[in-house]
């Protein structure tokens, strides 16, 4: 009589069909009773291996004592050993073809030893503790078409440390828990967004080359501690947004590469199953088990720990099978094409199964290129995502905002041209951890000029972000403008706080981030064109960009007026749709964000004047650099 852990025939077909969105309960490593015995079941997939046996603590790593069973017709292979348990190191010793022995992590592990070692440690996940409920409930209505989205993004490591630890000071899940809630709530963010969950063995690779996908990594605790801290960030209204790798995992001689001798998870032509650029495999869409192998594993966080959103990773290279290669290096499609048709149907297939079982939750796509519909339904041969990182915007906003404001006049277009395909996707307004390495500059070093200028116009690209339809990212440290690059390897420079400017800087990102989590007319109409209108979009020689947002019931509307040159405008001039009072709510020029602190009215009354085609208008003094957002 077959017992419930193990794998039965409805299992194994389903895991072929790649249907099977729970099979992590299946494979790998379990804690159970087999009659009056507990112990461990464990269970792989190793398909074109000769043998398989399991080697741990507990056998001296040896071979041949430990023998797995093969069952078909996949291939996997299973083994219960009793007086096993919690904290057991393991390792699958696979024999290949050819007689080599390979000694591999568990690819469905829930932990795994501390990077350098890499051993997999059985645990027991299937009784975490919740106190989320409330949050977990609200989010089945939860929306994000007419919901706030404004994420930080953050790398646990290098967030904050503590000096002088032997351990390089990371903060555990626990600790960083405690800290970033206080943080996120002060600034006002609604998600947190967290680089390099699951277990990876290259510090340097922040979490993107993955060789444990089912663990979160042990660098910061236990899967219990990580569960604490999700649980601890619901408990405070803090959405929870994980990257995940579905594109590519390394070479290393423990993880996924060359699983049993063979390409298992990945193409076997190299042309297809390697990334020449980054020196990665990539997964073989094509079979039905490896799409199981991902698509479980999206399920796993989204279920298992309460995942609000999962940010997948290098869409595009997944997409185009040229991604990063030169004619040669690349097969093409059944059509001659370079789309590779696996990965659209292994997205189709993901994002609705995920969206499908836990509404609410959000498949956000980092895509750089203008491949159509990735938030479009599959049924409409869409890829299904609920969201896109919107990278053009990101080029044209971060370009524009490095020139001399002198030149700015002649590159208006790159501040407004995102508008004319703002509503083609739903979309995020991203100034990611990309966008502050590998010699790129801190958001802050990208800005012209010196000293004030700096500051200044750092403001004002903030404000226009805020503004501009979109949800909304910033990574860490940019909301105080960190002065040096990002840098896994040290935690981010809160030192400079000390200083008035930066302390400035973090006051303004701070109020502007409120201002958007409880302004409906920052959010609600994002998806059309409802929601925004330019005021004057042609101001080009003064470089002054002036737009309106707009609620369902067009209440409480929004007018910005941004200014991107250091010249005062004290005769500016701003139409406006309605004979209304304006009430000024944010003024870049207050003492408290390292203005002038001249005082200014807080009502302006427009009066019946054209100006910017509009029927009414009303005088503002703008100073240099100036923001001005006005409720009406």
């Amino acid at each position: 009589m077959s017992k419930n852990y193990e794998i039965s025939e409805l299992d194994q077909y389903l895991f072929g069909q790649g249907n099977h969105y729970e099979i992590y309960k299946k494979l790998g490593s379990h804690i159970v009773e087999d009659g009056n015995e507990k112990g461990v079941y464990f269970a792989v997939w190793a398909p074109n291996a000769k043998n398989v046996s399991i080697v741990g603590d507990f056998n001296e790593w040896t071979p041949k004592i430990n023998h797995m069973k093969r069952r078909e017709p996949l291939g996997i292979y299973t083994c219960f050993i009793p007086g096993l348990g919690k904290g057991t190191l393991y390792k699958y010793c696979i024999e290949t073809k050819k007689g080599e022995l390979l000694y591999k992590a568990d690819p469905f592990a829930n932990h795994s030893q501390v990077r350098p070692e890499n051993a997999s440690v059985v645990t027991d996940i299937s009784n975490l503790k919740w106190s989320d409920s409330k949050w977990m409930e609200a989010r089945k209505g939860w929306n994000h078409h007419v919901n706030p989205l404004s994420i930080y993004e953050v790398h646990i490591g290098s967030w904050k440390r503590h000096p002088g630890r032997y351990d390089d000071g990371f903060y555990t899940y626990r600790e960083f828990a405690k800290e970033a809630t206080a943080y996120v709530k002060e600034m006002g963010y609604t998600h947190i967004e967290l680089m390099g969950i699951a277990e990876y063995p290259f510090d340097g690779s922040w979490g993107y080359q993955v060789t444990g996908y089912y663990a979160p990594t042990s660098r910061y605790g236990t899967p219990e501690d990580f569960a604490y801290m999700v649980n601890y960030f619901h408990k405070n209204n803090i959405g929870v947004i994980l990257d995940w790798v579905p594109a590519h995992f390394p070479k290393d001689a423990h993880g996924l590469a060359d699983f049993d001798g063979t390409a298992v998870f990945e193409y076997a032509d190299p042309r297809q199953g390697e990334h020449p650029d980054w020196g990665t495999k990539i997964f073989d869409f094509g079979k039905a088990e490896v799409q199981n192998f991902l698509i479980a594993n999206a399920m796993f966080w989204v279920e298992q720990f309460h995942i609000d959103g999962l940010r997948v990773d290098a869409v595009a290279s997944m997409l185009y099978l040229d991604y990063g290669k030169e004619d040669g290096q690349w097969v093409a499609n059944k059509y001659g094409g370079n789309q590779n048709l696996d990965a659209i149907e292994f997205f189709k297939h993901l994002n609705s199964a995920i969206v499908g079982r836990n509404p609410g939750v959000m498949m956000i796509a980092e895509e750089s290129t203008a491949w159509p519909k990735v938030t479009g339904k599959p049924e409409d041969d869409g890829l299904g995502f609920s969201l896109k990182w919107n990278m053009g915007w990101m080029h044209d906003f971060t370009e524009y905002m490095k020139l001399d404001p002198y030149f700015r006049k002649f590159n208006h277009y790159n501040m407004t041209f995102a508008m004319s395909y703002a509503h083609s996707e739903n979309y995020i307004l991203v100034l990611s951890h990309d966008e502050v390495v590998h010699l790129k500059c801190s958001m802050l070093n990208k800005m012209p000029g010196l000293g004030f200028d700096k500051f200044a116009n750092l403001k004002v690209a903030y404000a226009f972000m805020i503004g501009h339809s979109g949800k909304k990212l910033l990574f860490m440290g940019q909301d105080f403008a960190q002065l040096r690059e990002w840098s896994e390897a040290r935690e981010l420079d809160w030192y400079l706080l000390a200083e008035d400017w930066h302390r400035n800087v973090q006051e303004f990102t701070k109020d502007l981030l409120h201002l958007y989590k409880k302004n409906k007319a920052l959010y609600e109409c994002d998806g059309g064109f409802d929601g925004f209108q330019w005021i004057n979009a042609d101001d080009a020689d003064r470089s002054i960009y002036s737009f309106t947002r707009h609620s369902k019931e067009n209440k409480k509307n929004l007018l910005f007026v941004c200014n991107f040159t250091p010249m005062a405008r004290p005769d500016y001039r701003v139409g406006v749709p309605r004979r209304k009072q304006y009430k000024l709510l944010i003024n870049s020029d207050e003492k408290k964000y390292g203005g002038s602190g001249q005082e200014r009215p807080q009502i302006y009354k427009a009066q019946k004047q054209e100006c910017d085609g509009k029927p009414y208008s009303f005088g503002y003094d703008l100073p240099p650099y100036g923001v001005a957002i006005f409720e009406f």
